[in-house]
């Protein structure tokens, strides 16, 4: 083989690796995804004050409205790695559905991301899955200390845990996890759910806790 031919054959041989190692790092679905193929759900709970840190310009989430916790998403899992994502479909949400969605989820543009990535997914309507995205957020109790604090709150991932564990009996510890931006930063709370319940239940092996150990970084309400 010529030295061209082998330099060039090395050459794809590296962007392939590359390229798969980028896919399995930005947790990359394949295009086998099928809508209703999981196993449970994660719901994604942002922490709005951080969120609007750092987007200072979305006005409709971020202009003196007071959030604490809103949905970011209720997302379709499978216990041994990710869920299925960006399904096939033309179904998009209505008007009137996308006003109901705002009270627990205040961003258009988040409600189309939302059902594009993930509620498409779910082997529902855009209407049911978004009646469903509400009554699973209506589930979970927010600890009084993350209920629009006017302070900002001083507590570990540890102590948002326990917190949320004792306003929601039957909700442990390896049912949630908290996210944390460059790790000290509270963005996140995700809570595993039973896909049929809704019901806490026990979280599959992808779904950890990103912050680090002692006090974090918790903006008061906006």
């Amino acid at each position: 083989m010529s030295l061209p031919r082998r330099a060039a054959l090395i050459g794809l041989f590296a962007l392939s690796v590359a390229t798969l190692a980028f896919a399995r790092g930005h947790g990359h679905r394949s295009s086998n995804d099928r809508a209703g193929n999981f196993d449970y759900w994660l719901m994604s709970l942002s922490w709005s004050p951080s969120y609007c840190l750092t987007h200072p310009d979305d006005e409709t989430q971020c202009r003196r409205r007071g959030y604490g916790f809103v949905l970011h998403g209720l997302w379709p899992q499978n216990r041994k790695g990710f869920g299925p994502e960006h399904c096939a479909t033309i179904a998009t949400p209505e008007e009137t559905t996308i006003q109901r969605a705002l009270a627990f989820m205040p961003s258009r543009r988040l409600i189309a991301h939302e059902w594009e990535t993930h509620g498409a997914c779910t082997g529902l309507d855009p209407a049911g899955y978004f009646e469903l995205a509400d009554r699973a957020f209506a589930s979970v109790k927010f600890p009084q200390a993350l209920t629009t604090p006017r302070k900002p709150p001083a507590m570990s991932a540890g102590d948002i845990v326990r917190a949320f564990a004792t306003s929601n009996p039957g909700l442990d510890a390896n049912m949630l996890s908290v996210v944390c931006r460059d790790g000290g930063t509270l963005t996140e709370v995700r809570v595993c759910l039973n896909r049929d319940s809704l019901a806490p239940q026990a979280c599959g092996g992808r779904v950890r806790n990103t912050c680090r150990a002692g006090a974090l970084t918790i903006p008061a309400a906006r």
